[in-house]
């Protein structure tokens, strides 16, 4: 389950023209990479995930893991399309 602040996905569509219903498809690709973990303006803990979305692009997504009783929900907290340096380690072409 993914959930995301609405007002956040609207600023980051419009900043990086990458949708969260984009980002949330990097995670069904089996060779993205997690990277360390990071500190969210909240404290709780984030992650980096950087691989392909549905539609092709590579793609670096902040997340964070939410636990509501025995639920886990992935945070999309911002998404980007991925630097060249991140493509570069990914592998991606584009």
């Amino acid at each position: 389950m993914f959930e995301w602040d609405p007002r956040k996905a609207e600023v980051d569509a419009a900043k990086h023209r990458v949708t969260f219903d984009d980002a949330v498809t990097v995670f069904l690709d089996p060779e993205a990479l997690d990277g360390p973990a990071l500190q969210h303006s909240s404290g709780e803990s984030g992650f980096r995930r950087l691989g392909r979305s549905a539609d092709g692009r590579a793609l670096m997504v902040a997340y964070a893991l939410r636990r509501s009783g025995d639920a886990e929900a992935i945070q999309i907290i911002s998404a980007r399309r991925a630097s060249r340096r991140e493509r570069a380690a990914y592998g991606a072409k584009d």
